[in-house]
């Protein structure tokens, strides 16, 4: 790969264009790739936490988990909880309890590989390490700026 600029030059770049840019290109990539078979991304998640549960939760589990993902608002994620009831992916039942259906078990696998695909792609070129130290240099940016991370 050939990068923007030289090393020299490179570590004078600002970090929060380059972030910017990066989750830019990322999010792009898995919302377009996500509603090329029927889902969005926060649609996704909520799947996600239902198929990948060890106990049942309920939607107010659900909801208060990822309604601060990428700045999602309680009010979208509660109509895309919503939404993936009325797809048949999950059920509610009277007490709030989600629970998945034979449907959104066979759709959860299907976007559960595109995921997969989706991180092989991300990841070409890039080593764990390499992967592992990007992150720490990520958080420690949140960190050195008094921001905050979803799991703070």
């Amino acid at each position: 790969m050939e990068y923007s600029h030289s090393d020299v030059d490179l570590v004078q770049q600002p970090i929060g264009y380059w972030s910017w840019a990066a989750y830019k290109a990322v999010i792009t990539r898995t919302r377009t790739a996500l509603a090329g078979i029927g889902a969005t991304q926060p649609q996704w998640w909520v799947l996600a936490q239902v198929a990948r549960a060890d106990t049942v939760k309920t939607r107010d589990e659900v909801s208060r988990l990822l309604r601060n993902y990428l700045d999602t608002g309680p009010e979208t994620l509660e109509a895309e909880i919503d939404t993936t009831i009325a797809q048949g992916w999950i059920t509610e039942d009277v007490e709030g309890r989600l629970g998945i259906t034979a449907e959104g078990k066979a759709f959860y696998e299907k976007a559960a590989a595109l995921q997969d695909e989706l991180w092989a792609e991300r990841h070409a070129g890039i080593s764990n390490e390499e992967y592992l130290t990007t992150l720490k240099v990520l958080q420690r940016f949140i960190h050195n700026t008094g921001g905050r991370a979803w799991h703070h």
